[in-house]
């Protein structure tokens, strides 16, 4: 990838949307400005995610000085193991299991990404399962509509516990544009949400 957006950082970081743009906002990572399809879209590098990593990790309870200066040093030494941070008080901060974790996490979404197909041949481009026509974001929704994994592969046994489990996540790190078609499963009280972070899929580092 050239670059991953706020909401792959998101997913693969396990920091709320809204922190990541507000990491942004706030000046302490700076991601490029790209063009894609007549809109400008805000890409952030490997080392911004190990910087949100730490965030996710409760970096973030620091002041917005001391992170701004240590998100700095990780874009000039992105492959240090540990940072020493201030000049009176030394802050040590590991940067080493956050860059594995970074790492791991990012292998992880790349599989995901090989398990779902956008062709416009195929139900007008929606991302669907590859090798079904069975689109990922009904899977997403019937999950939050408080669908088991065991209830969706018995309507559709094509599936996998692996793809139903990826179906939230890849959703998160690629949200639908626009307003989301109405599904017979809609229109329900919610059950509750389910989400899988990255790190309990299987194949997992």
């Amino acid at each position: 990838m050239d670059g991953y957006t706020p909401a792959q950082a998101a997913a693969v970081t396990g920091l709320p949307l809204a922190a990541v743009h507000k990491a942004i906002d706030n000046r302490l990572i700076r991601p490029r400005s790209a063009r894609s399809r007549g809109s400008v879209r805000r890409l952030l590098t490997k080392e911004h995610l190990i910087y949100l990593q730490l965030e996710a990790e409760g970096l973030r309870l620091l002041p917005v000085g001391t992170r701004r200066e240590i998100a700095e040093s990780i874009q000039r030494s992105p492959n240090v193991d540990m940072m020493a941070i201030g000049n009176g008080t030394v802050l040590l901060v590991k940067c080493k299991g956050a860059r594995r974790k970074v790492e791991g996490q990012l292998k992880q979404l790349a599989h995901i990404e090989e398990m779902v197909v956008s062709d416009p041949e195929i139900m007008r481009g929606t991302p669907v399962f590859k090798g079904t026509r069975i689109p990922v974001d009904l899977v997403a929704d019937m999950l939050a509509q408080g669908a088991t994994g065991e209830e969706i592969l018995k309507g559709y046994p094509t599936l996998s516990e692996e793809k139903i489990a990826i179906a939230p996540l890849y959703m998160r790190a690629f949200p639908r544009r626009g307003r989301p078609s109405r599904g017979p499963w809609q229109g329900k009280k919610a059950k509750g949400r389910k989400s899988y972070p990255l790190s309990t899929l299987p194949g997992s580092a």
